[in-house]
């Protein structure tokens, strides 16, 4: 495994308080939540890194851990789940060429899903993969390490006929990452290759097209912790904004970005007021504005998942903070007003939430790294 992901090494063995005890406990495991499905660990897959995608009705997903035993702790697995909680492994990753420890969630493009895992056996730089009902899994490609790339931490978007991409490493001898396009027939092609710096480094979010641009963060370099960049299909790259580090405006954005109304949002895990992290808003031109600055207590604090727009307002996550400081699902306003729906308690309601949600109608899906019943992680939902 990379070296980019150090922020990711606590688990949490806790049990969620008694049904009892809610009322003076606080809003830990309050109403509203509900576990659909507890991950178990070994065959069955654990730490549920991604969002999850709607398909019909029906949830899908990766999970870091578990599946085949090659790997330490397994080597992750692409799942589905129903909104009822009925799960099912699709697959399970061997290490081999198909690569190991998925991190980053699935595209749905026809009937088939695409995804990436950071490792191989062979190469030790992930793999672009694909998987069908029908067909089963198949390696697109398996990433090489400099000068191509290596280590694709984030989701992949399918703009033509082309995926695109980012990845942590590679991308020359330096290594700082980059901007790759793979076609479904397996022909990968790097983009763009960042330059350790001003231009930012080691993207670990995945990309947004928007009018034919592509847009995306950097956790490193710009102004020293990340910045907003767009790049265009033919390698064109240009910092819209840089992050300074601790700073008021926010610092490492980890997540992606969405699209608003033309407008682009996003989170960072550190910054803003109280160097809890930030949600922020940021126009094409660069201007970039502060929408919530998180206190770091009971409404949050360092959300590395992105966000998602439902209802006219934004819904996210934060990896720490609330009542029991396991993690917090949060909404606020374009105007910046910010409320906590839940504050996980860090046992069978699950903890730590690394993704971001997915709008059902008008229930909202996510996953938890740890917590539920067997300490594996969980699926779960919220009414806002």
């Amino acid at each position: 495994m990379a070296i980019f992901l150090s922020r990711w090494t606590q688990q949490v063995g806790s049990v969620c308080l008694a049904t009892s005890l809610l009322i003076a406990a606080g809003p830990a495991c309050a109403a509203g939540e509900t576990v659909i499905y507890a991950f178990k660990a070994g065959p069955d897959g654990a730490v549920p890194f991604a969002n999850l995608i709607n398909v019909g009705g029906l949830l899908y997903g990766t999970t870091e851990a578990g599946g085949s035993t090659n790997c330490f702790e397994g080597c992750g697995t692409v799942f589905s789940v129903t909104t009822a909680g009925v799960e099912t492994v699709l697959y399970s990753f061997t290490g081999g060429s198909d690569g190991a420890n998925p991190y980053g969630g699935l595209l749905n493009v026809g009937g088939v899903l695409y995804g990436t895992t950071t490792d191989t056996f062979s190469t030790g730089y992930g793999t672009v993969f694909s998987y069908s009902t029908t067909g089963g899994a198949n390696t697109l490609y398996v990433l090489q390490g400099e000068p191509d790339a290596a280590y694709p931490y984030g989701s992949l978007i399918s703009v033509g006929k082309k995926l695109y991409g980012t990845t942590a490493g590679g991308g020359g001898q330096e290594g700082c990452g980059t901007v790759y396009d793979v076609t479904r027939a397996g022909a990968e092609k790097v983009v763009y290759a960042f330059a350790c710096g001003s231009a930012g480094q080691n993207p670990q979010a995945g990309l947004i097209d928007v009018g034919g641009t592509l847009y995306g963060t950097t956790n490193a370099g710009g102004n020293g912790c990340g910045n907003v960049f767009s790049v265009s299909k033919s390698g064109v790259e240009k910092s819209l904004y840089a992050f300074v580090c601790n700073s008021s405006d926010g610092s490492d954005p980890y997540a992606g970005l969405i699209n608003v109304g033309g407008t682009l949002y996003g989170t960072t895990a550190g910054g803003g007021a109280t160097n809890a992290g930030t949600v922020f808003k940021v126009t094409t031109t660069g201007i970039e504005t502060v929408l919530y600055s998180f206190k770091g207590g009971d409404d949050g604090a360092v959300p590395f998942a992105g966000l998602v727009s439902h209802d006219g307002k934004l819904y996210g996550t934060t990896y720490r903070g609330g009542a029991s400081n396991k993690g917090t699902v949060f909404k606020v306003t374009t105007a910046g007003k910010e409320t906590v729906l839940h504050a996980f308690a860090g046992g069978s309601d699950g903890a730590e939430p690394d993704a971001a949600l997915t709008a059902i109608g008008g229930t909202l899906y996510g996953t938890t790294l740890s917590g539920g019943v067997n300490s594996a992680g969980t699926v779960f939902s919220i009414t806002p």
